[in-house]
């Protein structure tokens, strides 16, 4: 099968029961995206297809053939990082480290969420449009667990890259 990752193609033989994430870590040695609860529970694994999060851990590689998939090592270079990598960085939006790909791939992910017009279940209307308050981004947010609660950091860090991010 065929993968695009980072805008690079990968041939792969794979079992069609790998998960995305086995197949990013396993098979292609892209270790960005975490193994947490290996549950969907966590977000660690998060990443973007088609600009929009799954978690990996529970998508079959399979299923992505072609899709455009990014992960934490094709948004930003440790020369030029992306403008959510430079906030997380400017406002300490992270502890450990564990979770910090994943937080981030989320966070741009639910901007484009928002940008859409996507609703959240504390949005004031389901037709969209809603301000990204601490509540919202909050929300939004929640499929992704930080055990360092660094989420204040996180809030504000997305806050920070909201406007460089359109």
């Amino acid at each position: 099968m065929q993968l695009t990752i980072n805008g690079t193609e990968h041939t792969l033989d794979i079992d069609p029961r790998t998960t995305l994430l086995d197949a990013l870590r396993e098979h292609l040695s892209l270790t960005g995206s975490k193994k947490g609860c290996d549950h969907g529970q966590c977000g660690a694994c998060t990443v973007l297809v088609n600009g929009r999060r799954i978690n990996s851990c529970l998508s079959l590689a399979v299923m992505h053939e072609g899709d455009e998939i990014t992960t934490i090592e094709g948004l930003g270079t440790p020369d030029h990082l992306h403008p959510m990598q430079e906030s997380f960085v400017h406002h300490d939006g992270y502890q450990c480290g564990y979770c910090t790909p994943g937080q981030i791939m989320s966070a741009v992910g639910m901007l484009g969420e928002a940008r859409d017009n996507w609703p959240s279940a504390v949005s004031d209307s389901l037709e969209g449009g809603a301000e990204l308050s601490d509540a919202e981004i909050s929300e939004r947010m929640s499929g992704n667990i930080c055990r360092c609660s660094a989420y204040p950091n996180i809030v504000r860090a997305i806050r920070g890259a909201e406007g460089a991010t359109r």
